[in-house]
């Protein structure tokens, strides 16, 4: 039996997500993200937005950030932006189904996705005669995946209301 609490969620802030988002884009500009297993911040964030809030955060959006990115990695342009589009995509597709799990065993979920996303930019990749980085590439998505618990943990932090109201409390 389960005994923790259940939380009501507030409805997002638009300025929250567009902030964890260039917080996302920020931790991918620093210097170790391109070191073996040091995730992909901004896939990471938009897969919690495409589940949590399908309609703020959609595929549009993830094209925008692909961009981004690949403006920044100097990068094929349009191969962060299609592989961030898949992943949005898939995202929303199984986003009801997703939030009906416990975080630990959404992670099961999102896994795949981000996974997906990494085979399709390494596709591109290979297909313009780029080489195989090497199976190490693919830690990526097991370190992102296992950050999901503490993700979803930090992002709905803001939206949490209460369990008991106290009329000394503004929420």
């Amino acid at each position: 039996m389960n005994h923790a609490p259940h939380y009501i969620l507030l409805p997002a802030n638009p300025w929250f997500i567009a902030l964890s988002l260039a917080a996302g884009f920020f931790l991918n500009l620093l210097p170790w993200g391109q070191w073996p297993g040091v995730p992909d911040f901004v896939a990471l964030v938009l897969v919690f937005w495409s589940i949590h809030q399908p309609r703020k955060v959609g595929i549009g959006v993830a094209f925008f950030m692909g961009l981004l990115m690949d403006v920044h990695d100097a990068a094929l342009l349009g191969e962060n932006a299609l592989s961030y589009t898949f992943l949005c995509y898939f995202a929303i597709m199984i986003h009801r189904r997703v939030l009906w799990f416990p975080s630990g065993t959404q992670a099961l979920y999102v896994f795949p996705l981000l996974l997906t996303a990494q085979l399709v930019s390494l596709i591109i990749r290979m297909l313009v005669g780029g080489l195989f980085p090497g199976w190490l590439y693919f830690v990526e998505s097991i370190v992102a995946a296992m950050l999901w618990p503490l993700l979803t943990w930090i992002l709905l932090a803001p939206q949490r209301r209460a369990i008991h109201r106290d009329d000394n409390r503004p929420l």
